[in-house]
C-alpha cells in the first residue's frame, strides 16, 4: 500500500456521503466574492519625507492618489524633483501611471487604473481666454 493511500485511509473511513465518486470533492462555487473598495486620497507633499506615506498607500494597491506639490515646490524645488522622481520609480514598478493635473498637483494610479490625456485638452488651458469684441485692441 502506497504512502498517500494509507494517509487517504486513516483520513476518511471510506465512505462517500454524497453518493458520487469516491476521490472527489464539491466545492461550493457560490461563495461570496470579497469587494475592495477604491479609494481616492489626497496628500500634501510639503517635505521629502512625506514620499514615504505617499508610496506606502500607492503599493496597498487600491489607492488613487491627489497630490498637491506645491507646499514643496514653493520650498525646495530639487527636494521637488526627488520626490516626484521616487513617486514616478515606484509607480513605475507596480504598472501604475502618474500625470500632472495643473501645475501643483500629480494623480497617481495602480495598475487597474488609465489616466486619460486627450491633446485638446492641454490646447485648451494654455490657449489664452478669448476676449470680447468690445474689450479687444483695435488694430
Amino acid at each position: 500500500m502506497g504512502f498517500f493511500s494509507q494517509i487517504k485511509d486513516k483520513l476518511s473511513d471510506g465512505t462517500d456521503e454524497e453518493g458520487g465518486e469516491e476521490g472527489y470533492v464539491e466545492l461550493d462555487t457560490e461563495t461570496e466574492e470579497i469587494k475592495s473598495k477604491i479609494v481616492v486620497r489626497p496628500f500634501v507633499l510639503t517635505d521629502f519625507e512625506d514620499t514615504r506615506t505617499i508610496l506606502d498607500a500607492l503599493r496597498e494597491g487600491s489607492t488613487i492618489l491627489i497630490i498637491n506639490i506645491k507646499p514643496l515646490k514653493d520650498k525646495d524645488i530639487v527636494e521637488l524633483k526627488r520626490a516626484i522622481n521616487k513617486i514616478k520609480k515606484t509607480t513605475d514598478a507596480i504598472e501604475g501611471e502618474v500625470a500632472g493635473f495643473s501645475e501643483d498637483f500629480l494623480i497617481v494610479t495602480p495598475s487597474f487604473a488609465e489616466i486619460y490625456r486627450s491633446k485638446g485638452t492641454s490646447e485648451i488651458k494654455d490657449a489664452p481666454p478669448e476676449q470680447p469684441e468690445s474689450q479687444r485692441p483695435e488694430m
